[in-house]
């Protein structure tokens, strides 16, 4: 009797990777389609508790011991230093996942620490930071930046901290166009891309909780930038700072002590079904642009009302 063939062997990793990736977000977070999702951790035939991870660091890097440490060693900066004040926390989530977009600025981004710390402090949650892989790829900073919650920006990574595990995820929809921009154009919000986080919200199924930040565009002020040493170092720009006029080299890695002042605005729910194959482009590009114009007012409120710069 002929023996039956064998049936086919079936890479059920590469089926869920080739799953995930068949309709990927455009432009999502303003990030290229280079970035690649944090891989699906592979099939065991083991035991459950065999699949328990030793130490505390998750799937995606982020190690709660590490960010106790940070924490501690931050907490004077954002308290003494900034001196960060938050009005409308109450309109974060306590629970679920929820995406938080912001403003962004400083050569080296000042807001992305001071959020993520005051959200986990004043809240008790953990926050996620997407941001371009930039970070990632550079010794000792990339581990640092994940093991502290930094996570690569690509629409399904947004997706499983979204919608699988209930997390919150903060991005800057002006990506480098904000942080990049001259001390002169400072809080005049650039393009929020294509709007692709107004897409991940919706296929997440989670609401947009928008907030304005005033403090970090004084913080590290840029004056003019190299396009040579830019292109040399293959970096988005090379920032000449008030920073390192002042305190010279030591100005790269020194902010200026300018009060925080961030406005949580009340959250967006964008009432659509999740999970779809696709969203209508307009409605996407309509509450892209309604979301960056109510930070756009909300900052010229909050820059009539401040005194000063370094007090509020």
């Amino acid at each position: 009797m002929t023996r039956p063939p064998d049936p086919p062997v079936v890479n059920l990793v590469a089926e869920e990777q080739r799953a995930a990736l068949r309709n990927p977000l455009e432009d999502a977070v303003t990030v290229s389609r280079s970035l690649v999702p944090i891989p699906v951790a592979p099939v065991s035939n083991q035991p459950a508790d065999a699949d328990l991870r030793r130490g505390d660091v998750d799937a995606w890097g982020r190690s709660e011991r590490v960010r106790a440490i940070a924490r501690t060693i931050y907490d004077p900066m954002y308290r003494y230093w900034f001196r960060a004040e938050w009005e409308g926390l109450e309109n974060v989530p306590t629970d679920g996942g929820a995406l938080i977009v912001a403003n962004h600025a400083a050569a080296i981004p000042s807001d992305a620490p001071v959020i993520m710390h005051g959200l986990e402090v004043e809240l008790q949650r953990a926050v996620y930071g997407l941001a371009e892989n930039l970070f990632r790829t550079l010794p000792v900073i990339g581990t640092l930046w994940s093991r502290t919650g930094g996570v690569p920006a690509h629409p399904d990574n947004a997706y499983r901290l979204l919608h699988d595990e209930q997390q919150l995820v903060l991005v800057f929809p002006e990506g480098a166009k904000g942080t990049g921009k001259h001390y002169r154009d400072r809080y005049k919000l650039r393009r929020f891309g294509r709007g692709g986080f107004v897409e991940i919200a919706m296929r997440a199924g989670v609401p947009i909780v928008p907030i304005a930040v005033v403090g970090a565009e004084e913080s590290m002020p840029i004056l003019w930038k190299s396009k040579r040493l830019a292109a040399l170092l293959n970096l988005p720009y090379f920032p000449i700072t008030a920073n390192t006029l002042l305190f010279g080299p030591v100005g790269l890695l020194t902010y200026f002590p300018a009060k925080f002042k961030l406005r949580v605005l009340p959250p967006i729910h964008l009432d659509v079904e999740p999970d779809q194959e696709r969203y209508s482009r307009s409605r996407v590009m309509e509450e892209s642009e309604k979301i960056r114009d109510q930070i756009q007012i909300a900052l010229y409120d909050m820059l009539r009302t401040r005194r000063s710069v370094w007090f509020g």
